[in-house]
């Protein structure tokens, strides 16, 4: 690594500011929070930040809350592994405490922030994906104030977000689930030994046994970034649903998503291993036999 200057902020308006300050550098400049993949391009001189900006002095962007009516907020400093253990997201959001334990390796959920994961936009990661389904919003603040962004104008490309120069992550805020709220979060690994995921399915229904009454499902790591389905969740909400209707809107879902093909695997096999996945969870949320 080569030397860089690194600035501890002691709130997060003293942040911002730093990183005002620091814009006119661009890339030179970097936010370190858990520092499990800033650390790691450092090592491999993908990155070679001038200044790094650490926000771990920050106690108030970490832990997690919950109110039946506002939902559910989490720090953006908080660990994956919090998450995980969390007793509130267990018992109200079981899906996303199942995704969180099982984010990368041991060594990452506990040093890895949830608020790092979703500012870095690695496409191949798990967060992302899950929180879409169901409804995220993250909340950022900058020297011109704080604002909400919906997640899925907040995820913009491979490693970009919405951010601005001066703004940080501060919350992810999750709304209270509705009455029959339940959820799946499914993915694929090439490999036992893999931490990646080559593709994810996270879907996040309203349901009355095996009818479905509101559909969001969101698929991850074959896309560029996590995309909403929203043609198979049309075909998910106000109808039964059967092991039919669950491989054809797996099918769907399949047909619309923008693949990528890389080393990791070409767009038809990507497309196929999220039919794939996407049919199986469908069928195993509703209870229906699937193949």
């Amino acid at each position: 690594m080569r030397d860089f200057g690194y600035l501890e902020p002691a709130t997060v308006a003293e942040a911002s500011q730093m990183l005002a300050d620091l814009a006119d550098l661009g890339d030179s400049c970097r936010i370190l929070a858990g520092g499990t993949a800033l650390m790691l391009g450092m090592r491999q001189r993908m990155l070679t930040p001038g200044h790094l900006v650490s926000l771990g002095g920050l106690g108030a962007l970490r832990g997690i809350t919950f109110d039946a009516r506002e939902g559910l907020c989490i720090g953006a400093l908080t660990l994956h592994a919090e998450v995980a253990r969390s007793p509130l997201v267990q018992a109200h959001y079981p899906m996303l405490a199942g995704m969180a334990a099982r984010v990368a390796n041991p060594q990452v959920r506990n040093q890895g922030t949830i608020g790092g994961n979703l500012c870095y936009a690695d496409p191949a990661t798990d967060p992302p994906g899950c929180l879409m389904a169901l409804g995220a919003r993250i909340v950022v603040s900058g020297r011109g104030g704080e604002r909400e962004i919906d997640i899925e104008d907040f995820l913009v490309d491979y490693y970009v977000t919405a951010l601005a120069p001066d703004e940080i992550v501060t919350q992810i805020r999750v709304p209270a689930p509705a009455a029959g709220a339940d959820g799946r979060y499914a993915r694929f690994l090439r490999t036992a030994a893999e931490h990646r995921p080559l593709a994810s399915v996270a879907l996040a229904v309203r349901r009355e046994g095996a009818f479905c009454v509101e559909a969001r499902l969101a698929v991850g790591a074959s896309t560029p970034i996590p995309a909403r389905l929203r043609r198979a969740e049309a075909l998910l909400a106000g109808n039964t649903v059967t092991a039919e209707l669950a491989a054809e809107a797996a099918a769907i879902v399949a047909a619309d998503i923008n693949a990528v093909s890389d080393m990791r695997g070409a767009e038809a096999y990507r497309r196929e291993m999220v039919r794939v996945v996407a049919r199986r969870t469908i069928a195993e949320l509703f209870g229906v036999a699937s193949e």
